[in-house]
């Protein structure tokens, strides 16, 4: 499972993919948890979009448990919401 931390944000991204890319490639099916995340910046999102491409590109199942509204609006403001991304995470009102 990939947990996403509490920040997500540019100064932490580098370090945070090292650690995601061997539950990348040592998994089939992937589970998103982003129920920790009360933060997270542009670079953020682009990160976490790039993560689901890599996963679909590789072939993976990917399933969210998707919980933070800070990353439902951050998507929004981005004007990102039909996005790849969007496709996996479940709605939020």
């Amino acid at each position: 499972m990939i947990k996403f931390p509490n920040d997500l944000t540019i100064a932490c991204v580098d370090e945070y993919s090292l650690e995601i890319q061997p539950i990348i490639d040592e998994n089939e099916k992937i589970s998103i948890d982003d129920s920790q995340l009360i933060r997270v910046d542009t670079i953020g999102v682009q990160f976490i979009l790039a993560v689901v491409t890599y996963i679909s590109a590789q072939g993976k199942e990917l399933t969210w448990q998707s919980t933070s509204k800070v990353l439902h609006k951050s998507i929004q403001q981005l004007g990102i919401t039909d996005a790849m991304l969007m496709q996996y995470m479940p709605s939020k009102n």
